[in-house]
């Protein structure tokens, strides 16, 4: 079985060639197919299409960020309770006490949010 160890090499190295074309080729042909423009415009940040007012360093509050993060990770959270519940298993109250344990946790992170003052505008 020699010859089909070659085999299976060759079909890793396809794979591997695929994929780093698939990679590669995005890059070069939005490299070579994107326009290039050199000026004063080019400079000028862009913004919805508008002419920026103002200067770009302008100092934002960071409990927007915390309050960004803090609704991404309950986002994600809640997307992954839902497979959960639909996987109910033979055994509903052990199924029922971890789900319990981790909204628990969940609930810890929204007062240890609301202690630290994220909530307040």
């Amino acid at each position: 079985m020699p010859g089909h160890l070659h085999l299976d090499y060759f079909f890793v190295f396809v794979f591997l060639l695929v994929g780093f074309a698939f990679a590669v080729v995005p890059i070069v042909v939005a490299y070579l197919i994107s326009p290039r423009s050199t000026g004063l415009k080019k400079l000028v940040s862009y913004e919805s299409g508008m002419m920026p007012i103002g200067q770009a360093w302008i100092q934002f509050g960071v409990a927007y960020y915390l309050f960004a993060l803090i609704f991404l990770a309950f986002d994600v959270d809640v997307l992954y309770l839902f497979p959960v519940l639909l996987a109910f298993g033979d055994f509903p109250w052990r199924d029922l006490i971890e789900i319990a344990i981790f909204v628990v946790i969940l609930s810890l992170a929204i007062v240890y949010a609301w202690v630290k003052g994220v909530f307040e505008w």
